[in-house]
């Protein structure tokens, strides 16, 4: 089976540095003036192609992947923890952009050394586990494994840098959602089926949070129904939502980062379902040749998708 490795990860990635420089910028704002390509932010001094803590996260926990030939919890972690004090996996060896809930938890592991699930935050607002989530599905289905597999293993990752029930929740979802996408189903059907999984053990005022991307349908909504502010439940609503409304990968990442608010983890997770829907061949190659490191995003890539964990 065809995983579409580099698809999705690359979307993830190109997502991520298209959102970056417009990071809580004003909806309004850039609606009436949207971004359309690759930009720099003078004033941050972010330069065309940068990718913030969501690609270098990510990249660290599917390069703990590649090394480990599974998923080691201390050893995510550990480069979690390179990535704080050394800035290994960053663009220009610089750590910026940085989620204040996973530095917290990092810190905590640095000091304590103590078990990684035992480290996290427990913080509704902090996006820290859900931006780096989604390599799992891919693990998850060339493990074969079951539902309630699954749902362990997102909450052990998740755990290292939050460990809140929302956070556990989002995640699952997400999760869910890839592997569909990842085993065939267009993105309408891959919705239907993510509705119907188990969340019964979540706790029922956890669940109600989620009402209306599980239980009623996110994509009737309109934009000015979509709150794409910094949490949980806004951007993980968010970025299905816009990938439900495009046509194609530069309509989805363009439509997630228009949107104002957190656009680097929501440009990053459209970016990664949309690169998977829609085929590494539909992301403009120009986006692509601006990405930093380039090359060095490849190789990781490839290597996640020749581990075959056997």
């Amino acid at each position: 089976m065809n995983l579409k490795y580099m698809d999705g990860l690359l979307g993830f990635s190109v997502g991520n540095a298209m959102g970056v420089p417009v990071e809580n910028c004003n909806r309004e704002d850039l609606l009436k003036k949207p971004v359309v390509k690759m930009i720099s932010d003078e004033g941050s001094n972010i330069v065309e192609g940068t990718w913030g803590d969501d690609t270098s996260l990510m990249i660290a926990t599917v390069d703990s992947i590649n090394n480990r030939n599974t998923v080691d919890l201390d050893d995510i972690a550990t480069k979690f923890l390179a990535y704080k004090k050394h800035a290994s996996f960053t663009p220009y060896n610089e750590v910026f952009l940085e989620d204040r809930g996973c530095i917290e938890a990092i810190n905590k592991y640095e000091v304590l050394r103590d078990v990684p699930a035992s480290c996290g935050v427990d913080d509704d607002s902090s996006v820290s586990a859900l931006m780096r989530i989604m390599p799992l599905a891919y693990y998850a289905i060339e493990k074969k494994m079951q539902d309630f597999e699954v749902l362990e293993l997102v909450k052990g990752v998740a755990s290292i840098t939050n460990v809140s029930e929302l956070s556990m929740m989002a995640c699952y979802i997400l999760v869910r959602y890839v592997m569909f996408l990842l085993n065939g189903k267009d993105k309408f059907s891959a919705y239907s089926m993510v509705k119907c999984v188990d969340y019964s053990m979540f706790d029922k005022e956890i669940q109600a949070k989620f009402d209306r991307l599980i239980k009623d349908d996110i994509s009737k909504l309109t934009i000015k129904d979509i709150d794409s502010s910094n949490g949980i439940v806004p951007v993980l609503e968010s970025s299905i939502w816009v990938l439900l409304q495009s046509q194609n990968y530069k309509e989805a990442v363009i439509g997630a980062v228009n949107l104002g608010g957190k656009t680097d983890t929501i440009g990053a997770l459209t970016g990664g379902m949309a690169g998977i829907v829609y085929g590494i061949g539909e992301i403009p190659e120009e986006w692509v040749d601006a990405l930093i490191k380039k090359d060095y995003l490849m190789d990781i890539f490839e290597e996640y998708s020749e581990n075959k964990y056997e």
